[in-house]
């Protein structure tokens, strides 16, 4: 893929691995199957099954060789089962160390050399930039703290995306979502009880 540069409704089930641990399944690809821990957290959504193979079956051409972001991690679902599909790398941020040390502890299980995990808020983490750019961006953040828009502009004035980057969120469905940069096409919509979906698609020119 060309570079410029080189937490909703779940279907997660309580684990038998401890108290407090809930447990995710990967749905398809390298590590299909696999279920793997995550921490409880307030706000903490995991996407469910069937709308994580919704979205999956959106980005089918899409995946393989991505870079991939995955902010306001949680539980790791989505990038997860991102590189189990075949993306080339993924950076996970969350702030909570829970989760940290989870998703930590599952890339260790699944024996993934190609993922990093970054404990830090996501919008300071922006503001650094970087050298690197992401095909693909999933952004779940904790519902009624006004994230997701300044998190979208930062993705993009900052210079973090590819020219055709996608870029996946999920809302309050009374959320204003207007104020998405304008080059950011809506590709898809779902909506589920109080939650919208979207995926973006950029574009330049």
């Amino acid at each position: 893929m060309a570079r410029k540069k080189q937490s909703r409704p779940s279907s997660a089930k309580p684990s038998k691995t401890g108290a407090g641990r809930n447990e995710l399944r990967i749905i398809a690809g390298e590590w299909r199957g696999r279920k793997l821990p995550f921490p409880d957290g307030q706000g903490l959504r995991p996407t469910g099954d069937r709308l994580r193979e919704t979205l999956f079956n959106w980005l089918s051409f899409s995946i393989h060789g991505a870079q991939v972001l995955d902010l306001f991690t949680g539980s790791g679902a989505l990038g997860l089962e991102a590189l189990s599909r075949g993306a080339k790398g993924a950076t996970f941020l969350d702030t909570h160390s829970g989760v940290v040390r989870q998703m930590r502890d599952n890339l260790k299980t699944l024996n993934c050399q190609s993922a990093e995990v970054v404990q830090m808020d996501a919008l300071q983490w922006l503001k650094q930039g970087s050298d690197q750019c992401f095909d693909l961006v999933f952004l779940d953040p904790p519902f009624g703290q006004d994230l997701l828009l300044p998190t979208c502009q930062q993705l993009e004035q900052l210079d973090w995306l590819t020219e055709s980057a996608w870029i996946y969120m999920e809302a309050e469905k009374s959320l204003a979502l207007d104020q998405v940069p304008a080059n950011w096409h809506l590709h898809r919509e779902k909506k589920i009880g109080q939650v919208i979906c979207r995926l973006y698609q950029r574009q330049l020119g």
